[in-house]
């Protein structure tokens, strides 16, 4: 899988300069394209549109320094069909507008070109299994909170705070099947992965398709294939490493590609710097030795 992503990377670099048929780039990765931005962002870090305004403002930077073209053929260049435009996209990523960079030779911020590798340490060894598992409701209350990945996240945190004995105690009654027990779930709002984008973060419990609870929040999730990842070490440390070399290691090393769908954690005891037993589900389908799932 590896390979087959930096091919799709090295097409995507060819076509900085025209509009990208992302279709076909997912198409060279043999994955569809909500999953190659997916991982292209779990992998990288950041959101794939971010990627490309970033490589194509680094061409266009060195554009506009030279000074052999207008600022409007550069703009055109790169997709932009006004002066306008192509401004706000230079400025959000050089900090300067392309005219004031010409006239002053101002120094500009560069994307470097992205390929991926794993890298295999000794010391690391990731336990999983592969779970069919049919729909379920996933039942507990939820709050919005952005992504982190070192150290504690507060708003997390100050979400599990403020859920009563009550609520919990309903959650416990309503637990079934597996994993079991009080959980968290991550459900993403959008393909990207970068550090501090926003996802509904719940806590709560498998229960039945068929279960209902009016005073918890209820997530309908579909039958489907999980990879499940056990892990022991200091909380929250050991838990993002983890998360992170599922992403930067298992998915290119496997022939599964995430799919929609919550990231299920369980983790006990749940105190900071405490050595932790943790879980963690996440949804995936099998990817075909020649292309897609």
């Amino acid at each position: 899988m590896l390979e087959r992503l930096n091919k799709a990377l090295d097409h995507l670099e060819e076509c900085l300069d025209q509009d990208i048929d992302m279709a076909e780039v997912a198409r060279i990765a043999t994955v569809s394209e909500y999953h190659f931005r997916r991982l292209f962002s779990a992998l990288s870090g950041m959101p794939l549109p971010l990627y490309v305004r970033r490589r194509r403002m680094t061409l266009a930077g060195a554009e506009v320094l030279a000074g052999e073209r207008t600022l409007l053929d550069v703009a055109t260049r790169y997709g932009y069909g006004s002066g306008e435009a192509f401004a706000r996209a230079f400025r959000s990523v050089h900090g300067i507008g392309p005219g004031e960079a010409r006239a002053t030779g101002a120094v500009l911020t560069s994307q470097p070109r992205m390929s991926f590798r794993v890298v295999v340490e000794g010391s690391t060894t990731m336990r999983y299994r592969i779970v069919e598992k049919e729909s379920f409701r996933f039942a507990g209350r939820k709050a919005r909170v952005p992504l982190v990945y070192e150290g504690a996240n507060t708003a997390a945190s100050a979400h599990v705070a403020s859920l009563d004995a009550q609520a919990i105690g309903r959650m416990k009654q309503l637990a079934e099947g597996e994993p079991d027990g009080v959980l968290s779930a991550t459900v993403y709002l959008t393909d990207s992965r970068e550090e501090g984008a926003e996802v509904d973060y719940w806590v709560g419990v498998t229960t039945g398709p068929e279960t209902t609870a009016e005073e918890l929040d209820c997530l309908e999730v579909p039958s489907g294939t999980w990879a499940v990842f056990d892990n022991r070490g200091p909380y929250p440390s050991a838990l993002q490493e983890l998360w992170r070399d599922v992403f930067t290691q298992w998915f290119p090393s496997n022939p599964y590609t995430p799919r929609p769908g919550p990231e299920l954690l369980r983790t006990r005891p749940v105190e900071i710097g405490a050595e932790t037993d943790s879980q963690l589900w996440i949804p995936v389908e099998r990817v075909s030795p020649g292309g897609g799932p």
